[in-house]
């Protein structure tokens, strides 16, 4: 698994987790929800990801979009 499948992986995880916890436990849980939508909106103009960057360290493959 190189990077950018783990990063969308996690980011579809996370959004999938806040959702449901914004359903039984509290509605701001959504604020989470549309953070990780803006980190996945500008990463894909910048190529930042902060997740990315704590992956690669960890020698995870890198992919193409991430480097």
């Amino acid at each position: 698994m190189n990077i950018d499948r783990f990063v969308m992986g996690f980011a579809g995880t996370m959004i999938m987790i806040t959702l449901l916890l914004s359903q039984v436990h509290n509605p701001n849980w959504l604020w989470f929800t549309a953070f990780i939508g803006a980190n996945l909106f500008q990463s894909a103009f910048t190529g930042f990801c902060p997740l990315a960057k704590i992956l690669k360290p960890l020698g995870i493959k890198p992919g193409k979009a991430f480097k």
